[in-house]
C-alpha cells in the first residue's frame, strides 16, 4: 500500500538524507520518496508499518503535519537540526576518503 505523509522541518537535502536512512530501514518499507520542498514523502509499506515510519520520523524530529504543537513541536524543530547535520555530514560523508583511497 502506498502511504502519503507531509512532514514539519525538512529544510534541506541533509534533513532528506536522515529522513530517506531511517524510512528505508523499517522492515516492509520500499520505493520512498521525499520531495524536500515540500515536505511530502511516499512510500510502499504494509498498514502496520505506517506507525513506525511516523514515530521513527517524530524521533528524527519530522513529525506529521498536525500531530504535534507547542512545545512538542519546539522540540521536534530542535532534534530536526541535529539529524539535518548527521544527514549533510553522517557516516556516508565521513566515508568518503576510504572510498577515494585517501584513508
Amino acid at each position: 500500500m502506498r502511504h502519503e505523509l507531509e512532514l514539519l522541518n525538512v529544510k534541506c537535502g541533509g534533513c532528506g538524507n536522515s529522513i530517506l536512512r531511517a524510512v528505508g530501514a523499517i522492515p516492509g518499507v520500499s520505493d520512498p520518496r521525499l520531495d524536500v520542498e515540500s515536505g511530502h514523502i511516499s512510500l510502499d509499506a504494509p498498514e502496520s508499518a505506517r506507525t513506525a515510519v511516523a514515530q521513527a520520523l517524530a524521533r528524527l524530529g519530522y513529525p506529521e503535519r498536525g500531530s504535534v504543537e507547542g512545545m512538542a513541536a519546539l522540540a521536534a524543530s530542535a532534534k530536526s537540526f541535529v539529524s539535518c547535520a548527521v544527514g549533510r555530514f553522517g557516516p556516508d560523508e565521513t566515508k568518503r576518503g576510504d572510498r577515494d583511497g585517501d584513508s
